[in-house]
C-alpha cells in the first residue's frame, strides 16, 4: 500500500498526460505531490525527507515547465532526484560517522560485514547515476510519449530489478552472518557453567 501511495503523483501524472498533455500532467503532479505531503503531515505529524525533496523539485522544476512552457524541466526531475541520492549516498561515506546511508536504512533488518555495506553503498551510487543517465537518454532520443511511459514503467522496472539483484548479492553474506551468529551463540552457551 505504501508503494502505491508513494507512486500516487507519478500515476496521476501518467494518466493526465495520456488524457491531455505534458503541461496538464505537470500541474496534476504538482497538486498531487502537495496533497500527498499534506496528507502525510496531517496524519503522522511528520513527512519523510524523500517526500519533501520530491515536493521541492516538483514545485521548482514543474513550475518552470509551466511558466516557461518547456517540458525539459520536468523531464530532468528524475535525473536530479537520482543524482541527488547518489550524492547523499557518496557523502555519507565521509560524513555522519562514515556510516553509509544504505547501512543506516537497513542495519536493523539485516547484518552484513562492513566491507559489504560499503560495496552495497557504491552499487546504489552507481545505480542512481545510471538511472539518471538513462532517463536523459530516453528523453533526448525518443518521443515525449515514450519518455512518460519510461518514467513510470522503465524507471520502476529498473529499480525492482536492481533490488532483486541486490537481494541475491547480499543473501550470500546474510547466511554467513546468521551462521556466525549461531556459532557464537552456541559457543557462549557452552562456556556457561
Amino acid at each position: 500500500m505504501k508503494l502505491l501511495f508513494d507512486l500516487f503523483p507519478v500515476i496521476l501524472f501518467f494518466i493526465a498526460f495520456k488524457m491531455y498533455d505534458i503541461y496538464v500532467a505537470t500541474g496534476v503532479a504538482i497538486v498531487a505531490t502537495i496533497a500527498q505531503v499534506a496528507y502525510m503531515y496531517g496524519r503522522h505529524r511528520r513527512v519523510e525527507k524523500m517526500h519533501l525533496i520530491t515536493l521541492v523539485l516538483i514545485v521548482v522544476l514543474g513550475g518552470a515547465t509551466l511558466i516557461l512552457q518547456d517540458e525539459t524541466f520536468i523531464a530532468w526531475k528524475p535525473t536530479v532526484v537520482n543524482w541527488g541520492f547518489a550524492l547523499v549516498f557518496f557523502a555519507s561515506h565521509f560524513l555522519f560517522g562514515k556510516k553509509p546511508v544504505v547501512r543506516r536504512m537497513m542495519d536493523q533488518l539485516i547484518q552484513l560485514p562492513d566491507q559489504i555495506w560499503i560495496r552495497l553503498s557504491y552499487l546504489w551510487i552507481g545505480f542512481f547515476i545510471f538511472s539518471g543517465l538513462v532517463n536523459l537518454w530516453v528523453y533526448y532520443n525518443f518521443s515525449l510519449d515514450t519518455w512518460v511511459n519510461f518514467k513510470l514503467f522503465g524507471l520502476m522496472g529498473l529499480t525492482f530489478l536492481f533490488i532483486i539483484l541486490q537481494g541475491l548479492y547480499i543473501s550470500r553474506y546474510t547466511q554467513e552472518t546468521d551462521e556466525k551468529t549461531s556459532i557464537d551463540s552456541a559457543n557462549e552457551q557452552q562456556e556457561k557453567p
